[in-house]
This record gives C-alpha cells, sequence and structure tokens, in this order.
C-alpha cells in the first residue's frame, strides 16, 4: 500500500488532472502572477476538452504508425522484402526531416482544416522511431532461436509471433515511447489548423503576447507527456525478462 502511494505515475496523473479542473477556477491566480495582462486565463474552450482532443490526436496517430511501422519492420526484415529495406529507411526518413508545420501547410490545401492534416502530420512524424526499433529487435533475435524452432517444426508465421516478436517486444516499445512522447509535443502544433488541443492556448498566447495563456497550455502538455513516459516505462519494465541470480557455492 505504502509502495503505491509512492508510485510517480499515480501522483503525476492526479497531479494532471487536479491540474485541468483546477484552470477554470485559476483566474485570481494567473491575475495575480500577471497584473500587466488584461485577460489573464484562457476561456476560449474547455481545458478537459482541449485535454480529452489532444489524447485523442496522439492516440490515434501513433496507433496508426505502430501499425504501419511494426508492418513495415517486419516486412523488410523477412526474405521477401528484405531488398526493400534500404528504399523504406530512406522513405521514412526523409518522412521525419520534414517539419509538421510544413505538412501541415501542404495537407490543408488537399483536405482542409482540423483533425484530418493534423493525424497525416502526427502520422508521419511519429513512424521512424517505430520503423528503426522493429526492424533492430526482429534483427537482433539470434539465429541458433530461429533454426531451433524450425527444427522443431514451426512455421515462418509461428516463428514471427511466437519468438521474434515476443524477444523484440522491450525493444520495439522503447520505439513506441519516443514515438508517443514526441507526438505529444508535437500535437500542441495542429492547433494551428484547427485541431481542438491543448496547443490552442499556447498558439493564441504567442500570436497574443500573452504567457498566462502559453503556460496554461504547456504545462499540461509537461505533464502529460511524464505521464505517458512513466506508464511506458512500467510497461517495459513488465516486459523485461526476469534475472536470476546464482546461489553462493
Amino acid at each position: 500500500m505504502r509502495a503505491r502511494l509512492r508510485d510517480p505515475l499515480l501522483w503525476t496523473s492526479l497531479a494532471l488532472v487536479a491540474l485541468v479542473l483546477a484552470l477554470p477556477r485559476s483566474k485570481p491566480l494567473f491575475a495575480a502572477l500577471f497584473p500587466g495582462l488584461e485577460r489573464p486565463l484562457f476561456e476560449l474552450d474547455d481545458f478537459a476538452a482541449l485535454l480529452a482532443g489532444h489524447l485523442l490526436l496522439v492516440g490515434a496517430s501513433s496507433g496508426a504508425a505502430v501499425l504501419l511501422g511494426l508492418g513495415a519492420g517486419i516486412f523488410v526484415t523477412r526474405a521477401a522484402g528484405a531488398e526493400f529495406r534500404g528504399l523504406v529507411e530512406t522513405i521514412i526518413t526523409i518522412g521525419q526531416t520534414f517539419p509538421p508545420v510544413a505538412v501541415l501547410a501542404v495537407a490543408v490545401p488537399v483536405i482542409g482544416f482540423g483533425f484530418d492534416p493534423a493525424f497525416i502530420a502526427l502520422l508521419l512524424y511519429g513512424l521512424l522511431p517505430i520503423v528503426d526499433t522493429t526492424i533492430a529487435g526482429l534483427a537482433g533475435v539470434p539465429a541458433p532461436l530461429r533454426e531451433a524452432a524450425r527444427g522443431m517444426g514451426m512455421g515462418e508465421g509461428a516463428i514471427l509471433c511466437k519468438l521474434e516478436l515476443p524477444l523484440a517486444a522491450p525493444v520495439i516499445l522503447a520505439g513506441v515511447r519516443s514515438s508517443v512522447i514526441i507526438n505529444v509535443g508535437t500535437a500542441t502544433v495542429a492547433s494551428t489548423v484547427g485541431a481542438r488541443t491543448l496547443g490552442l492556448p499556447i498558439i493564441i498566447g504567442l500570436n497574443g503576447a500573452n504567457p498566462a495563456y502559453i503556460l496554461q497550455g504547456a504545462v499540461p502538455v509537461a505533464l502529460l507527456a511524464i505521464v505517458l513516459d512513466l506508464a511506458f516505462g512500467r510497461l517495459l519494465a513488465m516486459l523485461q525478462p526476469p534475472r536470476y541470480s546464482m546461489p553462493n557455492s
């Protein structure tokens, strides 16, 4: 029980929820901190709704990036797709070099404002860590284990699902972790094209030289990134194989 009460994941999660619920009532605090501002509190949208929209955008884009990245990584590590490995890595790397703002600027005239262009930008931006770690994780599975599995009569699909992916899971999850955390921060830019995220008070604050608005958007985003990072760290620890100590002779 005491260990749970000292759990940083629990406390940061509670801090995030408490902050989002308290922000609409924090006008006196920000008025005292920034006495020169006429409007010290962002009131154009609900902070809980902005957090929900932020989570939806990050979750949807990261989920799609996991599916595409994992599929691409598996494909190029199979015999049938080995010759495409260099091409896939080059395309993914080029996509990573484009700033999200540039992707949004290209996507908006084609598909309009809102969720869709932001989803595409975050999807492209989150692919590289997942593809890289999927390839590295699968390539790191020892060849003798694959040969032993074939000797036991396992097919290639069974070897992938029952041997390679479980062994590569910690490495792949590390890439997913990086991708998600990157997208948490990058999603703030999506508010420039009408996506409903915690970036909205930041963008309006930057345009209007209002530091209070910037803090009211940036602090929840930072806490959200910490919460998700701690959650992935917990999941990674669960996936690590147990360590056994040798008995003293």
